[in-house]
């Protein structure tokens, strides 16, 4: 079918999403419930694990790390380069004229265009934004459930987003998300895949940059 062929790659991207998210919570379920009974609680049902602070903490935590790198990769590609990586565009081509605009855009506000010209990493960061505001707000469910187990006091607002506890669910997620970016741009430089568009060709020098 024409649609499965031109939309593969997000089909099959969003099936593995939906297989792992899935995954995730079976086994968060399971987890969680098992540290229920431990602390002598009654297991919860499934609908109520996936709507406690455990799992929105989880979800969004990651989520935010993801959305973060790539509104860093669409922002950070645009002025910045890495000489030979297939990631990168090439810092020996000059800049040249801006393009015109196009005739679709001459009739829109200027703020429109703007808007418009920048669309992709505004989103991605938008899409951070929200993320976060979801993880701090499963991040302090989660802190108070904890609490509630062990006879400690409730966090608020105010002090989860300044606890250690919140900023590390946060870098432990970062960090490994720009480590990935970093090594997928350095190694573009030296190792091909034939077909994909995130490699250069595999006829191509080491030195060229670009895919």
């Amino acid at each position: 079918m024409r649609i499965l062929r031109n939309n593969g790659l997000t089909i099959a991207l969003m099936v593995a999403f939906l297989f792992s998210i899935g995954g995730m919570g079976l086994s968060g379920w399971n987890a969680h419930n098992e540290n229920l009974v431990d602390h002598g609680q009654a297991a919860i049902g499934f609908l109520a694990y996936l709507a406690s602070g455990d799992f929105i903490s989880a979800v969004f935590e990651n989520w935010e790390s993801e959305f973060l790198q790539m509104a860093a990769y669409v922002m950070l590609t645009a002025f910045l380069f890495q000489r030979g990586s297939a990631e990168s565009r090439d810092p020996d081509e000059p800049e040249g004229k801006l393009p015109s605009i196009p005739p679709k855009l001459r009739s829109w506000h200027p703020f429109k265009r703007f808007l418009y010209s920048y669309s992709l990493g505004i989103a991605m960061a938008l899409l951070f934004a929200l993320s976060f505001v979801a993880h701090v707000s499963g991040s302090l469910a989660a802190a108070n459930e904890e609490a509630l187990l062990h006879g400690g006091e409730l966090d608020t607002l105010g002090s989860h987003l300044v606890s250690a506890r919140f900023w590390f669910e946060s870098f432990q997620n970062w960090q490994s998300e720009f480590l990935s970016t970093a090594v997928l741009v350095v190694l573009s430089i030296f190792l091909r895949f034939h077909g994909s568009p995130e490699s250069k060709p595999v006829d191509a020098p080491d030195e060229s940059t670009g895919a």
